[in-house]
């Protein structure tokens, strides 16, 4: 059988990418459950809402505010070294949560752990973002991003589920120690790739080659210079945004669509199980025009939310989250093919160190927003202001300045 090219199995040819692409998903599994964990634990030892809020914000900011500097540390050291360093060092982070946990030492301990993890890790998807164009071929980038997005769709579903288990099998402390073996398994799956210009550091980004403040601004002047890649970027961010809005609506829509509370994991599953599906017309999505497909991803994005307030039917209302799902995933592909093909390879890590946390700050204010919006305008206001805002957005996308699509980069394929 013939493997169409952009694919998710014509970018698993590559073993190099497969090595890379086992331990991200090994990894992203157990951060799932990790986070499951890391809540209960809080919430088990409190009785607080608050800290539970605490413990998740934990591990949220420190990639808004250090992602830049996980760009710049991507950009002047040995990608693969970089990477297994987050993992050893997160793996003796989750060592020490489990310790936490199981010596019932101060609750403190807890979000602040999860803060340093955060922290650890912020080179690592720079690091893994900027070596894939270099294991696979251009052709095969989109299958390549839409397998990422397909392990982070699936360890969405099966962290949590694996975490519940663990929880009734044991204490928190049993799942962070899993945790810990998972970034085991990463930091070995990646050793097991050959070291070589695929990873290799920049020389232009290398210590005493300007300061950390230099290599940032380095970072938004690339992205600048592209227009179409801040457009990209601002796409991505309008569906975080929208997904931080979620977290707190989907609640709400699970009541008035006849779900009741436990409605609201179904609506997230449908999310998770669009943006699998999404994932698979990648490759396809890829020779059509750009900013067609750009902006219909959008509108998956939006229309359906306009359409929410008139679910008041349970499965109309999972069908119509997955859509949202499926949209998201694919401009969050065509948004890192795109900045991986249009970006100068010697400044990617510090331009995509701005672009991931600017995304990621997205969700952390529409989770802050859906409150207020709901008070303002009520559940139907706040979904429909936000279905407008994307499908807005999408409208200017297509109205707007004429932009290139991003250019295909010639093939060299470094790691075989």
């Amino acid at each position: 059988m013939t493997v169409k090219e952009g694919s998710i199995r014509s970018a698993l040819r590559y073993p190099a990418f497969r090595s890379l692409l086992a331990g991200l998903a090994v990894s992203q599994v157990g951060d799932w459950l990790y986070n499951l964990a890391l809540v209960t634990l809080v919430y088990q030892r409190t009785g607080s809402a608050l800290w539970a809020g605490v413990a998740t914000a934990a591990r949220i900011v420190p990639m808004v505010v250090l992602g830049p500097v996980g760009g710049a540390v991507a950009d002047r050291f040995d990608r693969r070294r970089v990477m297994v360093a987050c993992d050893l060092i997160r793996l003796v982070l989750m060592l020490g949560l489990a310790a936490v946990a199981a010596a019932r030492l101060p609750v403190v301990l807890v979000p602040a752990l999860a803060a340093l993890a955060t922290a650890a890790g912020t080179p690592y998807l720079p690091a893994t973002s900027a070596a894939t164009p270099r294991l696979v071929r251009d052709a095969d980038l989109p299958g390549a991003n839409a397998a990422r997005s397909a392990v982070t769709a699936l360890g969405i579903i099966a962290g949590p589920a694996l975490g519940g288990v663990l929880l009734l099998l044991g204490s928190p402390a049993l799942a962070f120690a899993v945790n810990a073996l998972t970034f085991g398994v990463a930091a070995a799956c990646v050793l097991t790739i050959k070291a070589n210009a695929a990873f290799a550091a920049n020389p232009a980004a290398e210590p005493g080659r300007g300061g950390l403040l230099r290599g940032l601004a380095d970072g938004a002047a690339a992205l600048r210079a592209h227009p179409a890649a801040v457009r990209l970027v601002g796409a991505d961010i309008m569906c975080s945004l929208i997904y931080g809005t979620q977290t707190v609506l989907l609640i709400l829509v699970a009541r008035s669509a006849g779900l009741g509370l436990h409605g609201y994991g179904y609506l997230f599953a449908g999310i998770g199980a669009g943006g699998v599906i999404a994932t698979m017309l990648a490759g396809r999505a890829d020779r059509l025009p750009y900013r067609t497909v750009l902006v219909a991803a959008l509108a998956l994005v939006g229309l359906p939310t306009l359409a929410l307030p008139a679910a008041h039917w349970g499965p109309a209302a999972i069908m119509l989250a997955g859509l949202t799902g499926a949209g998201a995933v694919g401009v969050e592909i065509m948004t890192e093919t795109g900045l991986q093909r249009m970006l100068p390879a010697d400044v990617f890590g510090r331009a995509y160190g701005v672009a991931l946390p600017a995304s990621i700050a997205g969700i952390v204010a529409g989770s802050l927003i859906a409150p207020a919006l709901v008070s303002w305008l009520g559940t139907t206001g706040a979904l429909l202001a936000c279905g407008i805002a994307v499908v807005g957005y999408a409208a200017l996308l297509l109205h707007g300045a004429d932009s290139p699509a991003p250019a295909p980069a010639p093939d060299q394929v470094l790691v075989g």
